[in-house]
């Protein structure tokens, strides 16, 4: 049985100016579905994933996000059901807050805490998404003497705060080293393997980055949608090579891909 749609993007087009730089286009997500998207630097990636988020609106066509119409519906309260973590959204905190209120503060969707009141509820769930992503002994450090890998899980628990029904992430992982990776990596797989989690989109460049227990795969390139469904039908070496426009090979081992040069086989 189909699940509830999630989101319904449908021959959507992002102009700036005369140039085109997504679309057309045409995406659907249902519930219970993890999507990565990869593509090459300008490929449309991160306008996609603002499109998804309600911080752009589409030149042309339609976007349907949790039953609601994007320019037939207030966005500032259908964003208060979308996660969405970003670098662009992320340098807005302050790096006075402290991280429990950091965390807390996505309970009313604002950056900076001023003089709202939270009930224990929040405060429990504030530390719990903490403990998830490996960072509440840091509860009480500045955010802003953090380093980017702790900053990282902060962000992705704040994204959490407010129970979303669809959570987008724009390349979690970026600027981590190896071991920040992969423990981030699993942890947000034991989190999305939950039923009750999230549908979620992610957006990487590499496929060593895509999570155990991701289930669809979108490729972009030059704004238009190469190849999307399942991910084991997606992420292989002739559709990674087609898109990257260099010869790849891809390795699929215990729920995660790798890529290599085909050169000099």
């Amino acid at each position: 049985m189909a699940g509830t749609s999630v989101l319904e993007i449908t021959d959507v087009t992002v102009r700036r100016g005369e140039r085109s730089i997504l679309g057309p286009i045409n995406f659907s997500i249902v519930d219970g579905e993890r999507w990565v998207i990869l593509g090459p630097n300008g490929a449309g990636k991160s306008t996609l994933l603002q499109l998804c988020a309600t911080k752009i609106f589409p030149t042309s066509g339609s976007v349907k996000i949790l039953d609601k119409v994007m320019g037939r519906v207030d966005v500032f309260e259908l964003r208060t059901r979308i996660g969405f973590c970003a670098a662009m959204s992320a340098e807005e905190i302050p790096g006075d807050e402290i991280v429990r209120d950091v965390v807390l503060t996505a309970a009313y969707a604002i950056l900076g805490r001023w003089n709202e009141s939270y009930d224990l509820w929040d405060e429990s769930r504030a530390i719990a998404l903490l403990t998830t992503f490996g960072v509440r002994e840091l509860s009480e450090r500045h955010y802003g003497t953090l380093s980017e890998g702790e900053r990282k899980r902060v962000q992705i628990a704040r994204s959490l705060m407010a129970d979303p029904e669809l959570l987008l992430l724009d390349e979690p992982t970026a600027g981590l080293d190896v071991g920040g990776r992969e423990d981030l990596l699993r942890r947000f797989a034991d989190f999305s393997s939950d039923p009750l989690a999230p549908a979620t989109v992610l957006v990487t460049h590499h496929i060593e980055e895509i999570p155990v227990g991701t289930t669809h795969a979108l490729l972009l390139k030059d704004g238009l949608i190469a190849v999307s469904g399942p991910i084991g039908q997606v992420i292989t070496s002739e559709h990674i090579s087609g898109v990257f426009d260099t010869p790849i090979v891809v390795s699929y081992d215990a729920g995660r891909f790798t890529a290599r040069s085909a050169s000099g086989e």
